[in-house]
Order: structure tokens, then C-alpha cells, then sequence
């Protein structure tokens, strides 16, 4: 078993090389500066944040990463080492190589009255269990840091020089070889976990209960007709009309500004009780799939906005209803090529609804670096082969694969949604 608790100097720390075959390649040689280069491995600044980097060969090339939320209590901790310490290292096996190494962060603010020095003394105990894990597993943790308060500390390192008791301050945003490199390459850091969860995540307020009383009135509509073989494809054509009304609408009206503010925005252009139609009309499977092949060229953008904000509108009793529109921003967010943004939508689509299968499958796909563009394929030529012929209804008024007007796979609920 590798013996994972030796400790390291400076002057025998291993370097490891950020990039890939196409990237410029940058190495690290030290706390700092790995520190430095984690919001660039990941595409965002993780909060409250477990993140674990697997590292090859003698040169220390990064390979693959995984985040998971720190769990809030302590008796937790030994069963998420285990699990995501295996989860890592068989997913590199998998994928050709068992890890050399690993490096670990643990990214998390102080609480109330805390110091960044508090939060590092009292994740401790989760930074050493990681090590026994990966140990137990032979793979040697090559450094563990804790970023927090703006600073971070090395629970590897014993080294004053270089890491001292009372932390060390990252480097200002921007100042960095790694920010240079990254920026050559085209790499973006798209703000914090917690800003990328926050244009995703539900209403609050008035303007919360004025949609979940819009989201009753569409259940109460929409339901019987789903369920009914007479009328679903009736309400299956209504709501691709909608979507792509809003769509439209969206395209005249681009927000003037980017982040948040272009959320609100968009939640002006959208009635709750359109909203409400729409999420309900997209619990039906084969509805989202059609609306998921609106990923790419001039359709790709209003369609996430839309989906952003109809996940913003799966209020209350029905957060479920969100895993729908959360797994069709993580796809088009994956289809376009923003892979960090396409990651944490399919996870909180799957923390809305753990069972939604096309969200589960999408996760796993972008997870395992498997290149989006063969299942872009397959819709466009689902596409192609709705394309309007002498005598055969259009996609606008029917949905595909209407073989018998039997009722949906799944049963929508008043609390939960449905589909895959």
C-alpha cells in the first residue's frame, strides 16, 4: 500500500502540468500556484466544495476531476471519502490509467463569526480521511489544500516557508502564469458555484406564490388532457408552439446586460401562467425531446435562456417539474461547449428529480469527456425525418413517434415530475 502520509518539501514537491494536447501546457510546482489553477481546471470558483484532481504519469498530468458538496456533518464524512476516492480512481481505470496521484481541495467560506483558519483546523479531519481512503486504494494524495477567506493552507505541506500556520493569500484574479495561460487558451471562469446554482435555482417571495398558484391552475387544465389519449398530442402541439413563441420573443428581446440581470430580464418577458403551460407540457417525454433538439447555431441561445427561466418558475410543490427544463439547460450548455455550466444544471436537475433517466445519462456522458456530437447527430436526424411532405403533418402539430393514442409513460404528479 502506498504510504500516503510522508510528507514533501519544496525541494522534493513533484510538479505537475496543467493542459491538454491542444492547451498550452503550464507547470506547477507549488501550493500557490495549484491553488491558483483550480477555478481554470473547473470553469468556475467551487464553493462549499470537495474537488479531487487525478494526476499521471512522471510529468503529473492532471486528468480526471470531481466535485461534491462538502456534507455538513462530520459523520458523513468517512462514507463520501470512500465513495468518492473510488468513485475517481476506477473512473480513471476506465478510462485507461490508474491515477499516479491525486490532489484534493477543500473549498468552503467561514460561518458567522468563524476565520478561514477555523474552517481549515475543522476540515481536517475530512482532508485525512481522504488520504487513508485514496491510500487504501493505492493511490498517494500528492497535496491537499484548503481554500478559504481568501487564503488557503496545505495539509500536506509542513514547510513554514511555503505554507505557513496562518495560511497564505491566493493570488489576486487575473495576476497569475495560470490566468495568462488560460486566457491565451480560451478558458473561461465563469463566476462562482454559488452564481451559476443562483440563475438556476427557484423564485422566492410573492412573485413564488403568484406561480405555484399558476402551476395549480395548469395542473388542473393540463393533467386530464395528458392523460388522455384523445388530447395529448393536442396538448404536445400547444406546447411546442409556446416554446418557440417565447423563443422568438427572447431573440427580439436580448438583455442588455449578462449574469443575473439578464435573468430578470428574461423572467419579465415570461407570464406565469405561459411558464406554467410550458413546464407542465415538457413532463411529457417525448415533448422534451423534441425541444432538445434546439442545441446549436441560432436556436441554442433563447432556448437556454427559456430553459433557465422555466426552471426558475418550478416552484414549491413542484421542484420536481424543474429536473425537465435543469436537463435541457445542462444539455445545451454541453452542446455549445460549456461543459462547467452543463455539469452543475444536469446536477441539480438530478438533485430535483435523482430518477430522471435522460439527465442521468446526460451527467454520466459529459462526466466521462464523451464527445456531445453524436447524440447532436441523432437529433438532427430525428429532425430531418419530422421535416414537413405532401400530405403528413408537421412537427408544429404533431409530435413524433405517435404510434397509438395510449396514455404517457409516466404519470404526472401533483408534487413530482415526470418523464425521463
Amino acid at each position: 500500500m502506498t504510504n500516503n502520509h510522508e510528507s514533501r518539501t519544496p525541494s522534493d514537491r513533484p510538479s505537475i502540468t496543467a493542459g491538454s494536447a491542444t492547451d498550452p501546457r503550464i507547470t506547477l510546482r507549488s501550493p500557490a500556484e495549484l491553488a491558483d489553477a483550480l477555478p481554470y481546471m473547473l470553469g468556475f470558483h467551487p464553493t462549499d466544495s470537495l474537488v479531487m484532481v487525478a494526476v499521471h504519469g512522471e510529468g503529473g498530468r492532471f486528468g480526471g476531476r470531481l466535485r461534491v458538496g462538502i456534507p455538513a456533518t462530520p459523520a458523513e464524512w468517512e462514507d463520501t471519502a470512500r465513495q468518492v476516492a473510488d468513485c475517481l480512481i476506477r473512473g480513471s481505470e476506465r478510462r485507461g490509467a490508474k491515477p499516479d496521484g491525486i490532489v484534493v481541495f477543500l473549498c468552503q467560506e467561514p460561518l458567522g463569526e468563524e476565520s478561514g483558519q477555523r474552517v481549515m483546523t475543522r476540515l481536517r479531519p475530512l482532508a485525512q480521511r481522504i488520504r487513508l481512503a485514496c491510500g487504501a486504494l493505492d493511490v498517494p494524495v500528492l497535496e491537499a489544500l484548503c481554500l478559504s477567506a481568501g487564503r488557503f493552507w496545505s495539509y500536506v505541506c509542513p514547510d513554514e516557508r511555503c505554507c505557513p500556520a496562518e495560511g497564505s493569500p491566493l493570488a489576486a484574479v487575473g495576476t497569475s502564469v495560470m490566468a495568462a495561460a488560460a486566457t491565451f487558451a480560451g478558458l473561461q471562469v465563469r463566476g462562482s458555484l454559488k452564481d451559476i446554482e443562483g440563475r438556476l435555482m427557484p423564485l422566492r417571495g410573492a412573485v413564488a406564490a403568484e406561480m405555484e398558484l399558476a402551476l395549480d391552475r395548469a395542473a388542473a387544465a393540463l393533467v386530464p388532457k395528458i392523460l388522455d389519449g384523445a388530447t395529448r398530442e393536442e396538448v404536445g402541439a400547444e406546447t411546442l408552439t409556446l416554446a418557440q413563441s417565447l423563443m422568438r420573443r427572447m431573440t427580439l428581446a436580448p438583455p442588455v446586460e449578462g449574469g443575473p440581470h439578464a435573468d430578470d430580464w428574461d423572467d419579465a418577458l415570461l407570464g406565469h401562467d405561459e411558464a406554467a403551460s410550458l413546464i407542465l407540457g415538457l413532463q411529457d417525454r417525448e415533448i422534451r425531446d423534441i425541444a432538445a433538439e434546439w442545441m446549436e447555431d441560432e436556436e441554442a441561445a433563447p432556448a437556454l435562456r427559456l430553459w433557465r427561466a422555466l426552471a426558475r418558475r418550478c416552484v414549491g410543490a413542484y421542484g420536481e417539474h424543474a429536473a425537465a427544463p435543469l436537463t435541457l439547460a445542462g444539455w445545451v450548455s454541453w452542446s455549445t461547449g460549456d461543459e462547467p455550466t452543463a455539469r452543475i444544471a444536469l446536477g441539480l436537475a438530478l438533485r430535483a428529480d435523482g430518477e430522471y433517466r435522460f439527465a442521468q445519462l446526460l451527467h454520466h456522458a459529459c462526466n466521462e469527456g464523451i464527445d456531445p456530437e453524436g447524440l447532436r447527430e441523432c437529433l438532427r436526424e430525428e429532425r430531418r425525418r419530422r421535416e414537413p411532405r405532401p400530405g403528413r403533418r408537421t412537427a408544429s402539430t404533431r409530435p413524433p413517434g405517435r404510434r397509438s393514442k395510449s396514455a404517457p409513460r409516466r404519470e404526472p404528479r401533483r408534487t413530482a415530475g415526470s418523464g425521463q
